[in-house]
């Protein structure tokens, strides 16, 4: 079997509640991985925040490379 690498393209929309916009911001990038949720109960409680939804809207492979290993 071949071996790819596939330089992925994916946008978001995070729902969330949080104090201000930049905490919204700052906890939407740190604490979301993929498309899952990434955060504990605890970071909620301590960050005064919580991520309500995570919506893929776009996903897109950009550019595919075959990678040629030396065996």
């Amino acid at each position: 079997m071949k071996t790819f690498e596939v330089t992925l393209l994916k946008s978001y929309i995070v729902k969330i509640q949080a104090e201000n916009e930049l905490n919204a911001k700052k906890y939407s990038e740190f604490f979301t991985n993929d498309i899952k949720n990434i955060s504990t109960n605890f970071d909620e409680i301590i960050y005064n925040f919580k991520i309500e939804n995570i919506d893929c809207k776009v996903n897109e492979a950009i550019e595919v490379n075959e990678i040629y290993e030396n065996n």
